[in-house]
This record gives structure tokens, sequence and C-alpha cells, in this order.
């Protein structure tokens, strides 16, 4: 198991949009891949899901932790967590 934090730096979070793109880039692995508040061990999400990703409602500013089991663990963290750090291309105003 691997598992990395980050902080959301979009100014919209996780809305629809960059919602899709987080789980588009983790439907590419095998490895089972959970995301969650670092404040909150209780509620996960599947990353492969938008419904359930949606229902977290992570905001600009949150911490979030990737976890991922399976075969390609590292290579999925490791791109879930660049596509955070990214801003998903958003741009800063």
């Amino acid at each position: 198991m691997v598992k990395k934090a980050t902080v959301i730096k979009n100014k919209t979070g996780l809305h629809a949009r960059p919602a899709s793109d987080f789980v588009q880039a983790a439907s590419k692995f095998e490895s089972k891949i959970k995301i969650r508040r670092v404040d909150d061990e209780d509620e996960e999400a599947d990353a492969k899901s938008i419904i359930f990703l949606l229902s977290l409602g992570l905001c600009q500013g949150e911490e979030v932790e990737i976890i991922a089991k399976g075969e390609d663990e590292q290579e999925a963290v490791d791109t879930l967590i660049a596509l955070i750090d990214s801003g998903f291309g958003e741009t800063e105003e």
C-alpha cells in the first residue's frame, strides 16, 4: 500500500470538471485507489467513482490523502498527486 498527502490548490476545489479528470486518471490504474481528507479517516471515497468523489465536497486548501493498493500503486499515487498539484489546469485569479 502506498499513500501520500497533498493540498487542493484550485480555487473551485474538486467540482465536476476536475473530479471527472481525477476519476478518468484513476481509472487507468489496476490498483484500488481511495481519497480522503487527512483529518477525517472515517470518510473516504473510491477514486474511480465520480459520485463518491463529489460527495466528499473537497474545497481549496483542504489536505487530502491518496491511498492505493495493487500492482501499480506507486505510479497511481504519483500521477494523482501530480494532477491535484497541477490545479487541474485552472488558472489562479
